[in-house]
């Protein structure tokens, strides 16, 4: 079994005892009534002369680099986020393998206007009236945790519920299967979640084979503005950064510098209304909704 086997295994006996304790008719009643999310893929997709979107993400750990910072404060780094031009900020959920929460979530939704991103490892839709209650305005789908029927369904909920989607892949069937979909965000995992195995190579096999209409991500493994370079020339529309920034000594800077000089244009170049968080009146999520059960 491998490692993201191990996870989906763990994932469903969580989602089974959330359901429980949480009723998603309560859910479904806390998201009535919210605005829509902006579109993922108009977020991402960049502006000339922007070359590339940022998704930064606020992790406190990961299964193959351990615990990256203890003493991280989810809302003080999403803020510097923010204030760095990242176009979408990610917010990892999960408890037992990343160290996060759905509170996690909440707290960042109720600081920046930036539009969020739930990471996390969705098997059902229970998940997705989740995310949305709590604030987010998109999530990731993992193609390879999930077979075609599942996924098919995970993604047209998800667009009824209000979210947008990061379809992620780490192969060329992966790819393939995404692409039936008409997945329009599609995201290339550098990172292989089997084995944690991590290289740029998957980006520049599979980033010039998604079609230019759709918005291609490149994930993990990014730390330099070279890194940055190579999967851009590849295809990338946005690359998501997770240990590069949380570990950075100045985030500011070194969003600076993945963003390849450009994040100022981004800034002046946005109107308010379209970063604007569409949740400020949202209703607060459920008691210890983020506190999964280990």
């Amino acid at each position: 079994m491998g490692v993201l086997d191990e996870i989906i295994a763990h994932k469903w006996s969580e989602v089974e005892d959330r359901r429980a304790r949480y009723p998603i008719a309560d859910l479904q009643a806390a998201s009535r009534g919210l605005s829509p999310s902006p579109k993922l893929a108009t977020i991402l997709r960049p502006r000339p002369p922007q070359r590339v979107s940022l998704i930064a993400e606020v992790k406190r750990a990961s299964p193959s680099r351990g615990l990256l910072k203890a003493d991280l404060d989810p809302v003080a780094q999403a803020q510097r986020y923010a204030a760095a031009g990242a176009a979408v900020i990610s917010v990892l959920t999960d408890a037992r393998y990343f160290h996060g929460s759905l509170d996690d979530l909440v707290a960042v939704r109720a600081a920046v206007r930036v539009p969020l991103l739930r990471k996390e490892f969705i098997v059902h839709e229970y998940q997705l009236w989740e995310s949305r209650a709590a604030g987010a305005d998109a999530v990731l789908l993992i193609v390879g945790a999930l077979e075609q029927t599942r996924l098919a369904d995970l993604l047209h909920a998800a667009t009824e519920i209000g979210l947008g989607t990061l379809v992620e892949v780490h192969s060329g069937e992966e790819l393939e299967r995404a692409l039936r979909l008409d997945a329009p965000v599609v995201g290339v995992n550098n990172r292989d979640l089997q084995t944690l195995a991590t290289g740029l190579e998957p980006s520049l096999r599979l980033l010039p084979l998604i079609p230019r209409e759709r918005v291609a991500v490149s994930e993990s493994g990014l730390f330099t503005a070279a890194d940055v370079e190579r999967v851009v020339a590849a295809g990338a529309h946005a690359i998501l950064v997770g240990e590069g920034l949380v570990r950075a000594g100045d985030v500011e800077a070194k969003a600076r510098e993945l963003l390849l000089g450009d994040a100022v244009p981004r800034l002046a170049g946005r109107a308010s209304a379209e970063t604007a968080s569409p949740h400020r009146d949202r209703v607060s999520a459920p008691p210890s909704a983020g506190n999964p059960v280990r």
